[in-house]
């Protein structure tokens, strides 16, 4: 949208982060290739990725909703949803799950009182899996908050959580 002098006006929502996009996108002179790139920043600017923001991105590169949306789910880097406070991922590779992946997960979602791909009603924890860490040797692997945990075992996933319950606890008193 551009005003009458030719300058770029806001964004039609009136939400100035689309401005910060739209830099980026044109540093990468709107080119599909530039995808992966432009979603990062898509999610470093909003958060998380919505249905709208993904339009807006498919429409600024000229591609069809279905790629923007397929490789937005694939790498599980992208979160489609607000994340909580810490995240808390687990590999679900075939080597972790045969050293005990679902185990973890069974033991986070009754910690959690919610599920995989989901975060918890206080917003302190968001439990996501990974289709795989690329960490077979380390399995089971998890990412706690962007740091790998090699070897992971259900005690040792509920004490992690357990302690960012504390501290959210020792903050909020």
């Amino acid at each position: 949208m551009t005003q009458q002098d030719g300058k770029k006006s806001a964004h039609p929502s009136g939400d100035n982060r689309f401005k910060l996009l739209d830099r980026a996108i044109t540093k990468h002179q709107a080119s599909g290739y530039s995808l992966i790139e432009i979603l990062h920043v898509a999610q470093g600017i909003f958060g998380f990725l919505e249905n709208d923001l993904l339009m807006y991105v498919a429409n600024a590169l000229k591609l069809p909703p279905s790629r923007v949306y397929g490789v937005a789910t694939f790498y599980h880097f992208f979160r489609l949803k607000p994340q909580g406070e810490h995240a808390f991922v687990v590999c679900s590779g075939t080597a972790c799950y045969v050293k005990g992946a679902i185990e973890i997960q069974k033991v986070l979602e009754h910690e959690c009182g919610c599920k995989f791909g989901e975060t918890t009603k206080d917003g302190s924890v968001s439990l996501i899996t990974a289709r795989c860490i690329g960490s077979c040797g380390l399995a089971p692997v998890g990412v706690l908050d962007d740091v790998v945990a090699p070897k992971l075992t259900p005690d040792e996933a509920l004490r992690r959580v357990r302690l960012w319950k504390e501290q959210k606890k020792e903050v909020a008193a």
